[in-house]
């Protein structure tokens, strides 16, 4: 039987961001997906076509100062999501995974989804800025477009 569309994802993001191995990344569990919606409900997005899953996007809202450190490599991305309070006004939104399915890649859906989520943060948040670490040239050019779409600067951590 062939593995679900949720197991390919599974896989895909243990193979782009070995999290298991670098405990300085945020490990998306459902803890972290519990405390993610009570940031913003919109820090968590999915495209599905009936079948399950096929792309999900995660976007952390935060303060100007957080993001700073972040780009500075002073704080991890764990420790941006630990140290982001919850019942504040965001300034920053961090660009932080896209997964998509490979049949399912270039047709939008990543920059649909984010431009979707960064309107909704917006409605509450006065965002002025999106950033990224991005770990392949696809993301550094979809955050780009994300960001040059929702109107934002684009700030970058290296690796």
């Amino acid at each position: 039987m062939p593995i679900s569309n949720f197991e390919r994802l599974i896989q895909l993001a243990d193979e782009v961001f070995a999290v298991k191995s670098d405990t300085t990344q945020l490990d998306v569990n459902q803890e972290v997906l519990e405390r993610l919606k009570k940031i913003h409900p919109a820090t968590i997005s999915e495209y599905n076509e009936g079948n399950g899953s096929v792309a999900w996007v995660l976007l952390i809202p935060t303060t100007i100062d957080l993001m700073n450190r972040f780009i500075n490599s002073e704080i991890s991305e764990k420790e941006l999501f630990e140290l982001t309070q919850l019942d504040t006004p965001y300034e920053a939104v961090y660009l932080c995974s896209a997964l998509v399915l490979e049949e399912y890649r270039r047709k939008g859906i990543t920059k649909q989804l984010c431009i979707n989520a960064i309107e909704s943060i917006r409605k509450e948040h006065p965002l002025k800025a999106a950033f990224v670490w991005a770990f392949s040239k696809e993301g550094d050019l979809a955050a780009e477009t994300i960001a040059r779409l929702a109107g934002l600067p684009l700030f970058k951590r290296e690796k």
